[in-house]
């Protein structure tokens, strides 16, 4: 199978051909820095960190960028907020906090959440603040072409005109006319409410710090110009794949691939989207009180596992989390982790580097990266492993020599080992130990199993029930948890 990945512009999987033989360009949008990252942040780094891991592994030589917004409406409001009523904001901020020093404080959080659950830096790191050039020279040939103007209120605000380019709306596949308005700026300059500012003049009451001289007059970037500005500069006008969270295509991807393209540039020639996070079948809302942050998840679970949950699921589904699902992701790494830690014993670990991917989980890979058959490979081969370490014999030992190699290099593409050594757990030394005994029985039952000894495997399951604990046969092989 060639590799494919899913198009949101076009709603279709193509054959994957890049720009440059042999080279992928790899944008995807990074965080507004307004506050500490929370689960979908880390979900989307995660779902396009496999993917950039992917297409290493396929031999790609991979240049991804990931932006960093460090002037937004959202941070200004959150320092101003410092100043005056600090009690509003919660025990993340500090009182009298200058916007760059908010800003900058949780650009520090959100990269050591990245590094914390192994998600590996990006070739390049641009942060909106220091790539005015870039945005002025794309304004002006917007402005050159017809499609941008500047506001005739005297606020210096300067605007894309949605209708003067016919294509708008060709993401998200929307007419103009059943678009909301564009609420970044007030409306009275624009021609058309659903106009986008791409500047924005300076307000009386926002820090002069917070602005730039450009050749509309002092004032600021837009959101969505940022983005355009950035990927250009650093991956050429056309590059191979543009990528974010399913809540960014409109408006800010819609407007990113207007107005580059609208400038003359090909820019994204893939729109790859990430799934949302949801709390037992629930949108994550902090009224509601269904939260969880990755802040949260490492305190109840080692890294690895933290990362195993956020990336189990295949990128453009949904990911639902409920108070197990960590538990029943330390379950299933724990027995890929045993199986490992038993091969390394028997053939030493220098003897399991250099392997490859099983044949399956490359064939669920290359079809849209898609994860949960990847994983449902990964676990087959745990089990086959397992089975053949059981038998003991030298024909066995080969075959738990190849599943071993092959489990290792599984688990670097998914990134489990770089996030396996950062991180906490909730976990006691007791309840570490009384895990590994029970997985330890498992993976014997798992061997009687594949051996078609059902006797031996009725006779352990029925042991773990003596003392209250249930197992469930899976896809993925079977799990426990306490109780009926």
């Amino acid at each position: 199978m060639s590799l494919r990945f899913y198009d949101t512009r076009t709603r279709a999987v193509h054959d994957f051909v890049p720009v440059t033989e042999g080279h992928v360009g790899l944008y995807y949008c990074g965080a507004t820095v307004q506050g500490m990252p929370h689960v979908g942040h880390v979900r989307s780094a995660i779902a396009f960190d496999i993917l950039r891991r992917w297409l290493t592994y396929r031999g790609f030589n991979v240049t991804m960028v990931r932006n960093v917004t460090d002037i937004d409406d959202k941070i200004l409001e959150k320092s101003a907020l410092s100043f005056s009523d600090p009690d509003q904001l919660g025990p993340d901020y500090v009182a009298d906090e200058q916007w760059f020093a908010l800003a900058y404080r949780f650009e520090a959080a959100f990269r050591e959440a990245y590094a914390t659950l192994g998600v590996l830096p990006p070739t390049y790191e641009p942060r909106a603040t220091g790539h005015m050039t870039e945005m002025f020279a794309l304004i002006q040939r917007l402005i050159d072409a017809g499609h941008a103007y500047a506001a005739e209120d005297g606020s210096g605000d300067v605007y894309f005109d949605v209708r003067s380019y016919p294509a708008y709306g060709g993401l998200t596949h929307q007419s103009v006319d059943d678009m909301q308005d564009a609420g970044d700026a007030d409306p009275r300059g624009k021609r058309d409410p659903r106009d986008f500012a791409v500047w924005k003049g300076h307000k009386d009451g926002d820090p002069l710090t917070a602005s730039w001289v450009s050749p509309w007059g002092r004032g600021r970037p837009g959101w969505h110009i940022e983005c355009s500005a950035m990927a250009g500069k650093y991956l050429g006008e056309t590059f191979d794949i543009h990528g974010g969270g399913l809540d960014l295509r409109f408006p800010h991807h819609e407007n990113e691939m207007a107005q580059s393209q609208a400038a003359g540039d090909g820019f994204a020639r893939f729109w790859m989207h990430n799934g949302m996070v949801t709390f037992e079948g629930q949108k994550m809302s902090k009224s509601v009180g269904n939260t969880i942050s990755p802040r949260e998840m490492l305190e109840q679970a080692p890294a690895d596992v933290v990362r195993y949950f956020l990336g189990q699921a295949h990128y453009r589904s949904q990911l639902d989390y409920s108070p197990s699902s960590l538990a029943e992701a330390g379950a299933a790494l724990d027995r890929v982790k045993g199986f490992i830690a038993r091969a390394a014993e028997k053939f030493g670990a220098d003897a399991l580097a250099g392997g490859e991917v099983s044949p399956a989980f490359a064939q669920a890979m290359d079809d849209d990266l898609n994860v949960p058959q990847a994983l449902a490979a990964l676990h087959e081969t745990v089990r086959r492993g397992n089975a053949a370490l059981a038998a003991g014999s030298d024909a066995d030992a080969d075959v738990a020599l190849q599943a071993a190699r092959q489990v290792a290099a599984m688990k670097a593409v998914l990134g489990l080992d770089d996030a396996a050594s950062s991180g906490g757990s909730a976990e006691g030394p007791e309840s570490v130990a009384f895990t590994q005994l029970v997985e330890a029985r498992l993976d014997e039952r798992a061997a009687a199993r594949a051996a078609k000894d059902f006797e031996t495997s009725d006779r352990i399951r029925d042991e773990l029930a003596a003392v209250g604990i249930t197992v469930k046969d899976g896809a993925d092989g079977a799990s426990w948890f306490f109780g009926n």
